[in-house]
């Protein structure tokens, strides 16, 4: 048997489908569309191994539709159009039955690709579905996008994970040639990274190997085996997650040593410029932020240029980023902030906006007190004035807390002499 066990087990109905309950639970939005039969063309955006492929075959099958796929690798413009004229032939106009394209990796298509599929999508010969692991909004144009929904698939947790060891080990004809007991299960999860093909085909590799009928699976186990058979994980196409995951934690810990070597690594590989650009302006505001906001500056400007020259010049703009970005502060304060931020509007839904901070565009809103008693800071000394700018529920609550070095510092004494009384600093 050739087939990975990761495709003998990929679900077959919405049922079998692990975790991605704000999708596909009850309550699951693209649920709710599956259940009413119109599916809007949308773009399933999470990690590798996570789904997003036997979730497109699973709203094709469930709502009987057409089903036509093509991978952003190898497929042109011409690609395209071919399996849109077939969709054309195989479905009505704007009806609930339009055939379904699924793009792989839809990020990697070129603008004239993605123009090339605005017109079916416009006009409802097929339903489009993309799939992609880089955020939408860099990688999608612009007319595309707005007529599609964007899904953001969660990681999967270990919960999920052990989940799909169980029911590989349950449900596998394969895998029950063999008694297998799983008496540890860290060293897969995390050679696995949270992909579940990954996790799969790992397991298999360490099962099917085995001689003899009885398995225990242990962690010295699974790394014995892994260490025979790295040239695995070459074949997956995906090490550049592993890599760029080494990258940021080396830039994070102030090593520009290592974060140029693992830049170095990307660049030999054929990585795309933009995709190490990218990271290194979230890196830039989630780790080093306001302990030195110029890194912020020098990293969009690294994008921006290594989008204009290309390589092989492009090498030397990311090295003068990635030593800066490695050699500068850190602090995460902002990162954490926002963090904090947003689990309390999650925890407290959406508080009553104090009424002296509405806008008062109208007599109404004038005449119900819009506006009233709102303290305009530029006319009081220093340009501050004392007032609650919380809703009435969380005043006092603090989200910032600026960080330890000395541009921070500056910054904590700041509001220490205007807040401390409110938030402490």
């Amino acid at each position: 048997m050739n087939t990975p066990l990761a495709e003998r087990l990929r679900p077959k109905k919405l049922e079998d489908y692990l975790s991605q309950l704000h999708l596909v639970g009850e309550q699951g939005s693209l649920r709710q569309a599956l259940n009413v039969g119109v599916i809007p063309s949308l773009i399933l955006w999470g990690p590798p191994g996570i789904g997003k492929t036997t979730l497109a075959t699973i709203i094709s099958n469930e709502s009987k539709r057409p089903f036509y796929t093509l991978s952003a690798i190898n497929s042109g413009v011409k690609d395209v159009r071919e399996v849109i004229d077939k969709a054309k032939q195989s479905g009505g106009l704007f009806t609930q039955k339009n055939p379904i394209l699924f793009i792989d990796e839809i990020h990697r298509f070129s603008k004239s690709q993605q123009d090339s599929l605005l017109g079916a999508v416009e006009k409802g010969w097929v339903t489009l579905i993309g799939a992609t692991t880089e955020n939408p909004s860099f990688e999608v144009i612009p007319a595309l996008l707005s007529r599609c929904q964007v899904y953001i698939l969660k990681p999967f947790g270990k919960e999920d994970l052990e989940a799909l060891l169980k029911r590989a080990i349950e449900e596998d004809s394969i895998i029950q040639k063999k008694k297998i007991s799983l008496k540890e299960t860290e060293a897969l999860l995390r050679l696995s990274g949270g992909d579940a093909r990954k996790l799969l085909n790992i397991f298999e590799l360490v099962v099917t190997t085995e001689t003899a009928d009885q398995v225990i699976v242990t962690n010295d186990l699974v790394m014995s085996k892994i260490q025979k058979n790295t040239v695995l994980y070459d074949k997956t196409g995906e090490q550049h997650y592993d890599i760029i995951s080494a990258f940021i934690k080396s830039i994070r810990g102030s090593d520009p040593n290592a974060a140029v070597y693992w830049l170095a690594r990307m660049i030999e590989g054929g990585e795309d410029v933009k995709f190490i650009a990218r990271r290194l302006i979230i890196a830039a505001s989630e780790d080093i932020g306001n302990a030195n906001p110029t890194a912020l500056v020098v990293a969009t400007n690294c994008f921006q240029a290594v989008n204009t020259i290309g390589y092989p010049e492009a090498r030397i703009i990311l090295s003068q980023c990635v030593t800066y970005l490695a050699s500068s502060p850190k602090s995460n304060a902002s990162y954490m902030a926002i963090k904090k931020a947003q689990q309390l509007v999650r925890e407290t839904g959406d508080l009553s906006i104090p009424l002296h901070l509405r806008n008062a565009p109208t007599k109404l809103m004038q005449d119900l007190g819009y506006g009233d008693n709102y303290k305009y800071a530029h006319d009081y000394p220093g340009n501050f004035v004392n007032q609650e700018f919380l809703p009435e529920e969380i005043t006092n609550t603090k989200l910032y807390d600026p960080g330890t070095s000395s541009r921070e510092k500056a910054l904590r004494d700041f509001l220490k002499v205007r807040w401390n009384d409110k938030y402490e600093y």
